[in-house]
């Protein structure tokens, strides 16, 4: 068999001469052309062109704004004649700007990797049953089931049935397209066709067959994305917070700089080359140059911990937006339950009956089972050996495995265009798919003589439209005595859907429309379904409510059985409960519905549709709270986007939820967005402790260059220039990485959520760096210099810059950077814990730093005994007896930091017990 060239096919000409261009059939391909095929074309995937990425990346890298305070050292520097400087920090610069753009394409590559753990895969019938594949071994020529919540993955021509169509993603339009077959050959612009289905676009109904003619880069999304290859970076909030703390940085210390030159020359009495140099000194202390970088680490470290625990997070800035949920908006089905429907109970004209049924079932009974198997789009195939593969919504398989045990075949994967009943197969049948806003489905099915109209849906939408109950029209007794039965059942937690169907003449089955279908119903049954909670859920929802979040119920579902499940697994138990249905709230106004979500209450909305569920996202997003909102299906797409994380289920969700959303469970489990928040908390916490820690070094870093500028030169400088330089990208950088891999403190989730508008550099976090870690560092370290100056016989203003004092000034710098960097020890021990004792996650628990701190003395053990470092750094060996004086130093920094702590958790349990 020829393959055919996907740029030679004619999509728009009529069907049968497309199939024989595209060497292929109504049952599609074989298993040996479709390898055959796979070779020439290569997997159905759209390929990016990265082009220079790369440097648009690096470039941002080496002009941030602390990169860009280092530009203007260098300057500086070289201006001032101190060439060697001028490079080093040059040095420093590239240094830097290559690590961070390592960690950026890291924690990149990390999530496009995440986003292949869940494959976008395809229905496809190839000369058998049908089967469910990955969508990348598409092939022209293969036939595709579409159906509603799929997500179209290649060019494709209609060959059975007809499909709603969102083309958003290809015209901007909003407005689902109705596609159905046609026989005939087309003409005009190939997008505006009225049977052909693009790549990348979704199904928001319907039910179709289609012949691909198109995949990979030579689908019309493939010309786009040929087109248009540019990805922007996407920033997440704090890394805008700490640009902004960057840019005040850069500011105070350029400030600080130019005002000490000409301060330095004329009232300290400095030269200018001192003064220059003294400017360089204060910039290069200020900046901290590993802070970006790491950040950039904890995020992608945070996108990893939630995958190994179930979450999939598409955008690496998600995961802290996930730490500050104050609201989680979930569905009830398969997401507080197991999604493991089964049908209990049933009620007949004849009487409500057990399931599964000892004996023979009724003709009532059996006719019902007809009815559930006829309006329904799951499938369930049995293959040979007995391997049962079942395809579509729990629920309906729910209704085809009761069906099934009374005795009614479920129909096979492959005849959802064709009759399920007596009709035979060459028979059509039409669908009305479920409409969310109207909660109910129904077919149009022929049968040996006529034809018959079959409805499912909710149990008092459905009674709406009955007038008859068997052979006996419905009374007003008949309706009070079923809305208690329905109540009832609701009441205990169980799933609700009432069936009904009518006959219909021949020649109806093929013309008549959804009202003239779903009205003067008969009343065949009500299905009662028990889908038990997920284990861990309920203690899930005790952490949400110890943490300060609420939970909000947003289900299409009854409203006693949501309130059912809902108390069941402890929604309610720590606020009041409150139930609102579906027409109550539409008819809520706006100041009304705002007064509601106030309330420190937990609410279960009950037969919501979709624009409701929209707006109780908006609603709660202007009253400055944090949404999660979860969702599966198509109809909730809209609200997923809109919420500040979209949780779409990654095992039973549709491609739509899962392409709208922010965060796929691969488990569908609530508790796994508990498990989320936590983690999304932890790395919140994680970057403000090493934020601590490196601000905190930016102290003893500066005062000595203060003390040398307004002391007019009398105090020697403590601290060199590239020993600054040393510090701070040779000693600083490893614990500053591993505290970004801290495990969560005790307590963590016993917190309330952070504010919205919380930055992550407050006022607290610069006390305790720069005002305590900073102010006691900074105070050994003086102490420190000036002790060592004094013991070399040094005198205040004694000058150092040559003579016998010169060796005695190399000595106590050593020491200052020694010091620093034996304080930095204690700041990264007390930088682990936020607020809870050290003790609490363990001394040597995080294993990282301490390899951190093993890098550290072997480096500083380097600068100041290595002959060359000796020259480039200003270094020298001191004598064992100085170095005793740094062992205590690490300890004080860190008890003085414990002593705080202790005090606040203090003053915290005080104001707690006075309240």
């Amino acid at each position: 068999m020829t393959v055919p060239d996907e740029m030679d096919v004619d999509p728009q000409e009529e069907i049968q001469q497309l199939l024989s261009d595209l060497g292929s059939s109504p049952n599609g391909l074989s298993l040996r052309e479709v390898e055959r095929r796979r070779l020439i074309h290569g997997p159905n995937t759209l390929t990016r062109t990265r082009g220079s990425r790369w440097f648009g990346q690096l470039l941002r890298q080496l002009t941030h704004p602390l990169a860009l305070l280092l530009w203007m050292a260098a300057l500086l520097a070289w201006i001032s004649g101190s060439q060697p400087l001028s490079v080093a920090i040059v040095v420093v610069i590239v240094i830097n700007a290559a690590f961070a753009f390592v960690q950026e394409r890291h924690a990149e590559r990390a999530v496009e990797a995440l986003a292949d753990i869940i494959p976008v895969t395809a229905r496809v019938v190839r000369e058998g049953p049908e089967e469910e594949i990955p969508a990348s071994e598409l092939v022209p020529g293969d036939v595709i089931h579409l159906a509603e919540g799929d997500r179209v993955s290649a060019d494709a021509r209609l060959i059975g049935g007809s499909v709603e169509v969102d083309l958003s993603t290809l015209t901007g339009e909003s407005v689902p397209v109705h596609l159905q077959t046609q026989a005939a050959a087309g003409t005009g612009p190939i997008v505006e066709a009225t049977d052909i289905v693009f790549s990348g676009t979704n199904v928001v109904g319907g039910d179709g067959r289609a012949v691909v003619f198109a995949t990979g880069m030579h689908t019309e999304l493939g010309h786009i994305a040929s087109l248009s290859q540019r990805i922007g970076h996407d920033e997440s909030p704090l890394e805008r917070q700490v640009k902004r703390v960057a840019w005040l940085i850069a500011a105070v210390a350029v400030a600080m700089g130019l005002a000490f030159i000409p301060l330095g020359t004329a009232l300290a009495g400095l030269s200018l080359r001192d003064s220059v140099n003294f400017a360089i000194g204060l910039l290069v202390a200020n900046v901290p140059e590993g802070l970006l970088p790491t950040i950039t680490l904890a995020l992608a470290l945070g996108v990893r911990i939630l995958a190994r625990n179930g979450s999939l997070v598409k955008r690496i800035s998600a995961v802290e937006t996930l730490g500050s949920t104050t609201v989680i908006c979930t569905d009830k089905t398969g997401t507080l339950t197991q999604n493991r429907m089964t049908v209990t109970q049933i009620w007949t004209p004849d009487g409500v009956v057990g399931l599964p049924l000892d004996g023979t079932p009724s003709a009532s009974l059996r006719h019902v089972a007809q009815v559930m198997t006829d309006c329904c789009s799951a499938t369930i195939d049995v293959d040979e050996s007995g391997t049962i593969t079942e395809f579509g919504d729990p629920t309906e398989l729910a209704l085809l495995r009761a069906a099934s045990g009374l005795g009614v075949t479920p129909p096979r994967a492959g005849d959802s265009t064709a009759s399920r009943t007596s009709g035979g197969p060459a028979a059509v049948r039409r669908t009305f798919a479920f409409d969310p806003v109207l909660r109910r489905m129904s077919t149009v099915v022929p049968t040996a003589d006529c034809g018959r109209v079959n409805v499912k849906g909710a149990p008092e939408e459905v009674l709406e439209l009955c007038t008859h109950i068997g052979d006996r029209a419905l009374t007003a007794a008949d309706h009070a005595e079923l809305h208690a039965l329905i109540a009832r059942w609701a009441g205990q937690g169980l799933r609700l859907l009432a069936v009904a169907s009518k006959s219909v003449g021949p020649a109806q089955v093929g013309t008549i429309d959804r009202a003239g279908a779903e009205r003067d119903l008969t009343l065949d049954g009500i299905v009662a379904m028990m889908d038990p909670p997920r284990a861990g859920v309920r203690e899930a929802i005790d952490v949400c409510h110890r943490a300060g979040i609420r939970i909000m119920v947003v289900t299409g579902d009854h409203a006693l059985t949501a309130q059912g499940i809902a108390e069941g697994v402890g929604i309610g138990s720590h606020h009041r409960l409150e139930v609102i249905c579906g027409p109550d709230l539409d008819a809520m106004p706006e100041t009304e519905l705002d007064r509601l979500l106030e309330r420190r209450t937990e609410l279960v909305f009950a037969r919501t549709s979709p624009e409701a569920k929209l707006r109780i996202t908006d609603a709660l997003r202007d009253l400055g709270e944090v949404v999660a909102m979860t969702g599966d299906g198509v109809n909730d797409a809209p609200a997923l986007r809109r919420s500040d994380i979209g949780v779409a289920m990654g095992r039973n969700g549709t491609d739509v939820a899962r392409e709208a959303a922010t965060m796929v469970l691969t488990d569908d489990n609530f508790a796994t967005i508990v498990t989320a928040v936590a983690a999304g908390r932890r790395v919140y916490d994680n970057v403000r402790k090493f934020i601590v820690y490196i601000f905190a070094h930016a102290t003893p870093e500066v005062v000595p260059f203060l003390m040398y500028a307004l002391s007019g030169g009398n105090i020697p400088l403590p601290l060199t220039v590239m020993q600054i330089l040393a510090i701070d990208l040779g000693t600083e950088t490893l614990p500053a990485l591993a505290l970004g891999r801290e495990k969560a403190e005790p307590g963590l989730m016993n917190r309330a959520p952070r504010r919205r508008t919380q930055n992550v550099v407050d006022r607290e976090l610069l006390f305790r760096s720069w005002g305590l870690l900073g102010g006691v560092s900074t105070i050994l370290v003086v102490a420190l210099f000036l002790g060592t100056l004094w013991r070399g016989g040094w005198q205040f203003g004694d000058p150092v810059d040559s003579g016998p004092l010169h060796s005695t000034w190399e000595l106590a710098t050593t020491m200052t950077f020694l010091g620093i960097v034996a304080c930095q020890f204690g700041t990264a021990m007390a930088s682990r814990c936020q607020r809870a004792p050290l003790s609490s996650i363990g001394v040597f628990s995080n294993r990282l730093l301490l390899w951190g701190f093993a890098f550290e003395l072997t480096f500083v053990a380097v600068v100041v005994t290595v002959p060359a470092c000796q020259d480039l750094f200003g270094t020298t060996t001191p004598p064992a007896d100085l170095l005793v004086w740094l062992l205590p130093m690490p300890v004080v920094v860190w008890g003085a930091d414990e002593l705080y702590r202790w005090a606040r958790r203090r003053g915290r349990a005080e104001a707690h017990s006075a309240h």
